[in-house]
């Protein structure tokens, strides 16, 4: 069952196509990886799923319902939340009740928002550092406190964009396993922006590639891995997966 289908969609600005028809499919249950040279079109098309942009041509579904041009917020509370490549915590607000503010968008209840919190908190291996203040936490930090944020949304869907860069080889392997928890835990389907080769290829159950805006590429971390116009375009060797 596809729980996004992204038709046949562009967007220009001016002159330029950022997207030149991309489709795809993002299936339940599944973790697609999307990756791509910088440039590429990958975070303006993240802009357009979750409705920061309205695209040029094309069209968004959600579980067959056209969601084209609908705002963030309307997205959101109907499952679909993202993370951002550059986090931006509420930072004079202490870790819980970042995610809190988050929690709001589904629960009236400032004990119930607290409770839900702490338990993402828990889950993103951040529950002791509930009192911090979020502008004080290291990046490894701030790229979890922002996954827990788009979880305490309680979504369906999520849109991790670069969720792994700039972070050292031990905080690589503890976000991995969170992601794969997301999945697997809370049964909630994963669409990722990653350069991360090794990160791609570990956790993603299909790939789509992006070049000067178009889909060159899409199939398991193997076929891409192997993938002669790929290859050429962004990785410069075979990867194996």
């Amino acid at each position: 069952m596809s729980l996004i289908e992204v038709k046949d969609v562009t967007m220009q600005f001016g002159g330029l196509a950022a997207v030149a028809d991309v489709s795809f499919v993002l299936n339940k249950g599944e973790i697609l990886g999307l990756i791509g040279p910088n440039g590429a079109g990958k975070t303006t098309l993240f802009n357009v799923i979750n409705g920061f942009y309205h695209p040029t041509k094309g069209d968004v579904y959600l579980k067959g319902k056209r969601v084209t041009n609908l705002r963030p917020h309307v997205l959101c509370k109907l499952g679909v939340a993202r993370t951002f490549q550059v986090v931006r915590p509420l930072q004079r607000m202490s870790t819980l009740d970042n995610v809190v503010a988050s929690a709001f968008i589904r629960i009236k209840s400032k004990a119930e928002a607290e409770k839900l919190s702490l338990e993402v908190l828990k889950f993103t291996n951040l529950q002791d550092d509930i009192n911090v203040l979020s502008k004080g936490l290291p990046l490894g930090k701030r790229k979890r406190l922002e996954i827990a944020r788009a979880l305490a949304t309680q979504p369906e869907i999520i849109l991790l964009d670069e969720a792994f860069a700039g972070l050292n080889p031990t905080e690589i392997n503890e976000q991995i396993e969170i992601v794969n928890k997301i999945r697997t835990e809370r049964g909630i389907t994963i669409l990722i922006i990653e350069h991360h080769m090794r990160v791609i290829m570990a956790v993603s159950d299909r790939i789509v590639v992006l070049n000067y805006g178009q889909k060159i590429a899409e199939g398991t971390p193997s076929e891409i891995g192997h993938n002669p116009a790929v290859i050429e375009a962004y990785l410069g060797e075979e990867t194996s997966a």
